[in-house]
């Protein structure tokens, strides 16, 4: 018994020393990528690799589930993956040396293939890894040595003798355990420190957030009037523009990029006459006008939040192809962002002057919040965004459909991708019981470029009611729908639908996000009390 509580022991310690030896190997990481690498991070590269080869399912999963929060839980789990093979590798190289500092080595291959093969790594992005593989490799071989040396000692101690209730451990035995321990001890904390100062450093040098609190953009040539009756007063309706703070987020940045606005550069190449290069003061001097447009993700589900409204200030994107001069045979724009996210949108849809795209720089009033696309983003009206709002934006590529490819074109989505006509319960909602009597159901419905014509809402299998609509700011805005209800006691169900102004209805058939957005009417089960 004494054996194996030992055994377990010793085991546990090795498990130790490889949870120390990981420490040390994603420390040394974080050093030298601040110093000449940033964003050679091991967690952040992998967890970025990790987005980009997910299934399709997997990841319309994840969105569902936990939302905004999916980044969050991507490096939880991550982290918690690091822990456990850290442990694995200390008792491989413990008990089968040099079978643990392998494990290093390979985590280290791994992680700097993530790194070097990302969009825009600095030439020396490598010697992150290898310099942490390096560093997690000595500092497991010494402890899993120092291990077995105490092992030994302990093994070797006399018994008691005769008359005795125990013996003093031999020196070794002291100096095997306090050489293990002290040696673990001062890896551990100095790859803490140097970890989280690292880390805490590169955040506060690279961010940007006080540039943009600083940032005065100039007054809009045109303002966006919102007419009286735009927006009704229920309690419980999404507001007629979504604050910054609630705007959804859907983006397969796992760390927001940080752009400083004197540095950004926009490129516009490929099937052009003239390759354009511009800086942000220069966007800024086109002149900036105001739009009022609605976002939708193309991972909305019926009834879902992945849409907002805001309203934006930017420079319409005809303008600046009309200065690269695209040639005629093009007829997709690839833009890209600073971390190598791609959409495809038609060349006919940025150039349309009576559609209007736009870079924004500016949302409900303020600079772009550096998770919406700081400094500079697409926002194109009609278009889910996988294929139009590219954040972080720094080039856009005159090409085709044929020629080029999005992010998100070969995992399953269509390269071309119009929003469709929607409508969506705010209130009430199910699960929350309301009491009978007079009780407004409400919500909000978009067909953008189009306009909404009617909203009508059916209370179980009664007839089609139709909505009392909100006055439109524009055609490319959701406009928010009421109707009063004699709610009676038990258990109902609310349809909703919309049709649009040229007279096409919402379909009613359900069909999954992929490979285009989701479609069907919402079917709300509300309880009366």
């Amino acid at each position: 018994m004494n054996d194996r509580r030992e055994c377990l022991r010793f085991i546990s310690l090795a498990s130790l020393a490889g949870l120390v030896s990981g420490a040390v190997f994603l420390a040394t990481a974080e050093v030298v990528a601040l110093i000449g690498a940033r964003g050679a991070s091991p967690i952040l590269a992998v967890g970025s690799f990790v987005i980009d080869v997910v299934p399709q399912p997997v990841k319309e999963f994840a969105i569902a589930t936990f939302g905004e929060y999916d980044k969050i839980i991507l490096l939880a789990s991550l982290a918690a993956a690091v822990l456990i093979a850290s442990a694995i590798a200390g008792v491989l190289q413990y008990l089968r040396p040099p079978l643990g500092a392998a494990a290093f080595v390979v985590a280290g291959a791994l992680s700097g293939a993530a790194i070097v093969t990302r969009a825009g790594a600095a030439p020396f992005a490598f010697a992150a890894p290898l310099l942490a593989t390096v560093a997690g490799v000595i500092v497991v071989i010494i402890l899993a040595r120092r291990l077995r040396e105490r092992r030994r000692s302990v093994g070797t101690r006399p018994t008691a003798v005769e008359g005795e209730t125990g013996t003093a451990p031999q020196p070794s035995t002291v100096l095997g355990r306090r050489g293990f321990l002290l040696t673990a001890a001062i890896a551990g904390v100095s790859a803490a420190v140097a970890g989280v100062a690292a880390r805490t450093v590169s955040a506060a040098t690279s961010s940007v957030a006080s540039i943009r609190k600083a940032l005065r953009l100039p007054d809009p040539r045109t303002t966006v009037t919102v007419p009286d009756g735009a927006e009704l007063d229920v309690p419980g309706l999404s507001p007629l523009y979504t604050p910054n703070a609630d705007f959804y987020r859907v983006d397969t940045a796992l760390t927001v990029p940080t752009i400083d606005p004197a540095g950004w550069r926009l490129v516009i190449d490929g099937m052009v006459d003239q390759r354009v290069e511009i800086g942000f003061d220069e966007l800024i001097a086109m002149g900036l006008d105001e739009y009022s447009i609605t976002l939708t993700c193309v991972s909305n589900e019926v009834g879902g939040g992945l849409v907002g409204s805001a309203r934006w200030l930017g420079v319409p994107v005809r303008d600046l192809l009309r200065l690269a001069a695209p040639q005629t045979d093009a007829d997709m724009v690839l833009s890209r962002s600073i971390d190598g996210f791609t959409a495809s949108t038609p060349l006919s849809t940025l150039t349309d002057d009576g559609t209007d795209a736009i870079l924004a720089v500016a949302m409900n009033g303020e600079p772009l919040p550096l998770e919406h696309g700081f400094p500079v983003r697409m926002v194109v009206p009609g278009l889910y965004g996988y294929v139009s709002a590219t954040k972080w934006l720094t080039q856009l590529t005159v090409t085709t459909f044929e020629k080029d490819e999005a992010y998100w074109t070969p995992r399953g989505y269509s390269a071309q991708a119009p929003i469709k006509l929607s409508s969506r319960v705010d209130t009430p909602r199910s699960g929350k019981p309301v009491s009978a009597g007079v009780v407004p159901i409400a919500g909000v419905a978009w067909a953008q470029t189009v306009g909404i014509d009617r909203v009508e809402v059916q209370i179980d299998d009664g007839d089609w009611q139709q909505a009392t609509l909100s006055n439109a700011v524009n055609e490319d805005t959701w406009v928010q729908w009421l109707v009063e209800w004699d709610a009676t006691p038990g258990t109902h169900y609310v349809s909703v639908r919309a049709t649009d102004r040229e007279g096409k209805m919402q379909v009613r058939e359900r069909t999954r996000i992929a490979p285009d957005g989701s479609t069907g009417w919402q079917r709300v089960l509300i309880t009366v009390s």
